[in-house]
């Protein structure tokens, strides 16, 4: 069997494992103070990189509550979920959107290596992103695709993504699943923080929140289409054509959902073991990309076969990349936020401009030759343009 190509193994024992003390699983009040940045010198304002499509890009945020299902790490509360809804917009309309507030910064410094010794909470919330909030939409039907993100780690790590999709014309709904990060502000002044972690005591445990994030994922469907529709925009949603893609955790949740809701017609796992296998029968013919990271990256004792097993059961188009020099969070937001700080990252060499470049391209390919049948030459095999990018296996 290969070596695993995922240090999401490794990552998890380290956010998992070690009892977390930077906030409670509950809810806590949402104000904190700055960060220090221990160089004592101000960093650039950091700025996410602009989408490449054609199309401004709105967005609207959407609070939902499953009535019908209590959550899985605090059972007396009905499951939460925050969305940040992306759309193509017209050029010029609606205010600039904000990246994180200050708490959840704050919270995601405490957990994230060395970037809080250069930059401030203040500096990550107010990082520049390209998206405006209620900006008008443009007419149509667009695709929708469903972003889900790393255990511990907000939404707000996939705004790059999130945005590079809506310029290219889809709507994007990047999905916050209550008690499963580091801290996220909710309604009311609520930052809910990682109940989650302190009930997660192994790896098997993991299968909880994949297939939990399954069911969120579902309900999102719901709300976003059809006759319960909730979202004000859900006429701009074609809902014959929708995709589920994620980092980590929340990228192994899209073979999940897949294998229980027919509805979702593609998927892209970014660096994801597969703590809920892929069934047997396969995803009925479904198409899935699965983007890795560097394989040498990872220390010798971590093993994942997941994604052995995974390719072997996955019965329609699918493709198997690893990025030469990509660590696990090089599909986010974060290597791009740390090279703009001078924060530089041993395990994730490639720079994070080349990181959200791979990432956009492929995923942004994926879906418009998944969703709206257009050609795919990047996967067709190796490039000269992408030499990181290793078809596999």
């Amino acid at each position: 069997m290969r070596r695993s190509i995922r240090a999401l193994a490794l990552t998890l024992a380290a956010l998992t494992l070690a009892a977390p003390t930077a906030l409670s699983g509950t809810a806590v009040a949402a104000s904190a103070g700055p960060s220090p940045a221990g160089s004592g010198t101000a960093a650039p304002r950091l700025t996410l990189p602009e989408p490449t499509g054609a199309s401004a890009v709105g967005r609207d945020t959407l609070h939902l509550v499953d009535k019908g299902r209590k959550d899985p790490w605090v059972p007396t509360a009905d499951r939460e979920l925050l969305l940040s809804l992306y759309y193509p917009a017209r050029a010029g309309t609606g205010r600039p959107a904000s990246y994180m507030t200050v708490p959840e910064a704050t919270a995601l410094l405490t957990d994230r290596g060395t970037l809080g010794r250069h930059v401030t909470a203040e500096q990550v919330s107010a990082t520049r992103t390209y998206a405006r909030d209620g900006a008008r939409p443009l007419t149509g039907r667009h695709p929708l695709v469903v972003l889900s993100p790393g255990f511990t780690v907000p939404r707000t790590t996939l705004t790059s993504l999130a945005e590079e999709l809506a310029s290219r014309g889809y709507v994007v709904a990047a999905v916050d699943h209550a008690y499963e990060t580091d801290g996220t502000s909710f309604p009311g002044g609520r930052l809910l923080g990682c109940a989650a972690c302190e009930q997660i005591s192994s790896m098997e445990e993991m299968g909880r929140v994949s297939d939990g994030r399954a069911k969120d994922i579902s309900f999102v469907l719901d709300r976003l289409t059809g006759p319960r529709a909730v979202w004000r925009y859900a006429e701009l949603i074609d809902p014959r054509r929708i995709g589920a893609a994620g980092h980590s955790i929340g990228g192994a949740s899209t073979a999940a959902v897949m294998a229980a809701d027919r509805r979702v017609k593609a998927g892209v796992n970014l660096d994801g073991t597969f703590f809920t296998p892929v069934p047997e029968r396969g995803l009925d013919g479904r198409p899935y990309l699965m983007l890795g990271g560097d394989p040498a990256l990872l220390p010798p004792d971590v093993e994942d076969h997941s994604w052995e097993q995974a390719w072997q059961r996955l019965d329609g188009w699918k493709r198997w990349l690893t990025v030469t020099g990509a660590g696990h969070f090089a599909f986010t937001d974060w290597p791009v936020l740390g090279e703009l700080a001078g924060d530089t990252d041993p395990d994730s060499p490639l720079s994070g401009t080349r990181s959200q470049q791979i990432t956009r391209a492929y995923v942004g390919a994926f879906f418009d030759h998944q969703l709206r049948g257009r050609p795919a030459p990047l996967f067709d095999g190796p490039s000269a343009a992408n030499p990181e990018v290793v078809f596999q296996p």
